[in-house]
């Protein structure tokens, strides 16, 4: 059998396998929205527990984790004090360089106070609240 048809009979197999991964948790179902990316719930909790464990061990990685002090003024549904760590719209947990412009907001008990972006803001060192 030719290397093309072998190909060929595997795609059906390849394709079926492509859809039952994407239908584990569809990009579709956003559990924030920072601009026009989607975050699912298991990217924010990477960022999260980056954040933290590096909060809890007295580490940072470009400065981050950091206090945020929420001059906005939000309606975060835990109370802090607030800690930011970056959230990458390529879905990598960030490890240094650019952080981008959105941000995992979480207090000093690891609780999930939202997340926020730099994109829509009305002053370059503003924040939005994402929708969730």
């Amino acid at each position: 059998m030719s290397s093309v048809k072998m190909l060929l009979s595997l795609l059906p197999l390849l394709l079926s396998s492509s859809l039952v991964a994407a239908s584990a948790e569809p990009r579709d179902s956003c559990a924030y929205t920072c601009g026009d990316t989607c975050y699912w719930s298991s990217d924010v909790s990477a960022a999260q527990a980056k954040g933290y464990g590096l909060y809890e061990d007295g580490e940072t990685v470009h400065d981050y984790p950091h206090v945020y002090h929420d001059y906005e003024g939000f309606d975060f549904s835990v109370s802090g004090t607030y800690y930011e760590y970056p959230i990458m719209d390529d879905f990598d947990v960030y490890t240094g360089g650019s952080p981008g412009a959105d941000r995992v907001i979480f207090n000093e008990n690891d609780e999930l106070a939202g997340l926020i972006t730099h994109t829509g803001a009305s002053s370059e060192d503003g924040f939005v609240q994402c929708s969730s």
